[in-house]
């Protein structure tokens, strides 16, 4: 594991955390009325996760997957759990699903970008010519 890779989803989890008691986040909330924001900052710590767990093979990519999901997931859980203790914050299920979405739509790109990299050079073997 390419420790550069490790550190990228640790600083973002941290920054999750750090910035949860922050004016920045009181400003964004202004222009995030129901909360979109969250798809896309789970979906990008999904991939760093997918990217921090890869395996020197391709071997066990669906663990990789599952693992990158369920430490995500834990993180949006632990988020709104760390947001309830903090005074004018408040802890929603509705992030969490928010949260869950970004992940499932990051492992869908990342399912759909796989397969379109395999069938593509899967075409490029049998072409004839």
């Amino acid at each position: 594991m390419n420790y550069f890779f490790a550190l990228l989803p640790a600083a973002y989890i941290f920054g999750i955390f750090f910035y949860a008691d922050s004016a920045v986040v009181s400003q964004i909330s202004v222009f995030n009325p129901f909360s979109i924001l969250h798809i896309p900052l789970y979906g990008i710590l999904t991939l760093l996760l997918v990217r921090a767990l890869r395996p020197p093979s391709a071997a066990n990519s669906k663990l990789r997957l599952t693992l990158a999901a369920l430490i995500a997931i834990a993180v949006a859980i632990l988020d709104e759990f760390h947001q309830s203790l903090i005074p004018g914050r408040e802890a929603s299920i509705i992030d969490v699903f928010l949260d869950v979405l970004g992940v499932s739509l990051a492992l869908l790109l990342l399912y759909h970008g796989a397969f379109a990299h395999w069938t593509g050079r899967l075409q490029k073997l049998t072409k004839c010519g």
